[in-house]
């Protein structure tokens, strides 16, 4: 009885991908930078003892194909231990100290950065990031042929060789892919706000973080919900290539542990009842899979249903995963198969503890 029902969850786990697999067809790829550039940005970097990575993010920005006078940049200094110098740059940037009200230092950082902003278009990235030198055309090219007022893109990792790299690639592609998704098929729900542009006028028409200052995380996906709840319509995905935003994994385990423990905790709290529901199949999928593992560890049941299930996860998974990956990165997919092992492990553990455990994150403790 309890094998039926572990299947009846992997069927529908499977369902629920192989419909996210349909809407990321459904997203059309979009590269057309041939207007000329208007728009007016300003790009907010929340930061805290990034002294090694800012650098590397400005001289990205400093190689933009955009008109330097049409965008700033305001970094917003979270209690940094390091000590930072702006370069010398043909773009305007400013540093400011944030202010804490809440308890989540990036949602105040963006509030403090909004008391400075001049311009309607506001796009937030992190410290860690590096940006396509059209990045802010193909934006700028998007905004001018559509009624929009939210855009969300795509972010993808710098990875070198090992498996906890390859591990933190696959794992962002899924979530990547699941987000494009969700979008095809106008259920969208999440974003990441290393790569997520709106207007200041919605942002206050939205009533800013109101409701969820209280929740660590979500400066992004709570955003975006409350956006696609009130105006649909104008809450878009840009799926291009020229707009990937590419970060750094995370160097231990540890790290990853706590980063992927913040993502998490907010998913409770989701306003998007599609995406609560989402994030309770895929957990169930992947325990449904530990179970059956166990089971058969047990000898309560056959080795042919631990392979079943597994291949029927392992394919959908897959197929979700090379597409995604085909449009973040080009590059050949790897530990697959070990990671697809694993990953139940890591999810599970992650998101049990998510519901009542500590996490650290910059070198402070936070609590769900």
């Amino acid at each position: 009885m309890i094998t039926i029902v572990l299947y009846i969850i992997i069927f529908m786990y499977c369902l629920a991908i192989i419909v996210l697999i349909y809407g990321f067809t459904k997203v059309n790829t979009i590269e057309y930078t041939g207007l000329t550039p208007k728009t007016k940005f300003s790009i907010i970097v929340p930061f805290r003892n990034e002294a090694e990575n800012l650098p590397i993010l400005l001289a990205s920005l400093s190689k933009l194909n955009y008109p330097m006078e049409l965008f700033e940049v305001i970094l917003v200094d979270d209690e940094s231990k390091e000590s930072f110098e702006v370069p010398n740059l043909k773009f305007k940037v400013s540093v400011i100290n944030n202010i804490r009200v809440s308890n989540s230092p990036k949602k105040d950082a963006i509030v403090t950065a909004m008391q400075m902003v001049t311009t309607d278009w506001i796009i937030t990235t992190d410290a860690d990031c590096v940006v396509n030198a059209n990045w802010l055309l193909t934006l700028d090219n998007y905004i001018q042929l559509h009624d929009v007022a939210m855009i969300a893109g795509a972010v993808t990792y710098d990875c070198g060789n090992s498996f906890l790299h390859h591990f933190q690639q696959l794992d962002l592609t899924s979530l990547q892919g699941a987000t494009i998704g969700s979008f095809g098929i106008k259920k969208g729900f999440m974003c990441n706000g290393a790569n997520f542009a709106y207007t200041k006028s919605f942002f206050q028409e939205l009533n800013g973080f109101e409701g969820n200052a209280g929740i660590v995380s979500g400066d992004d996906v709570f955003l975006l919900q409350n956006a696609i709840a009130k105006s649909p319509e104008e809450v878009h995905y840009l799926k291009s290539e020229n707009n990937i935003v590419i970060t750094k994994p995370m160097n231990d385990w540890r790290s990853l542990f706590y980063q992927r423990v913040r993502w998490a905790s907010k998913t409770s709290s989701y306003q998007s009842s599609f995406g609560k529901g989402l994030g309770l199949l895929v957990f169930a999928g992947n325990l449904s899979w530990l179970l059956i593992l166990g089971s058969w560890i047990l000898d309560l049941t056959s080795f042919q249903n631990v392979f079943l299930v597994f291949t029927l996860k392992f394919s959908v998974d897959t197929v979700l995963i090379y597409k995604t990956n085909q449009f973040l990165t080009k590059t050949k997919v790897q530990y697959l198969i070990l990671s697809s092992l694993f990953y139940p492990f890591f999810s599970t553990s992650v998101a049990l503890y998510s519901l009542f455990g500590k996490y650290e994150w910059k070198g402070r403790s936070f609590t769900k």
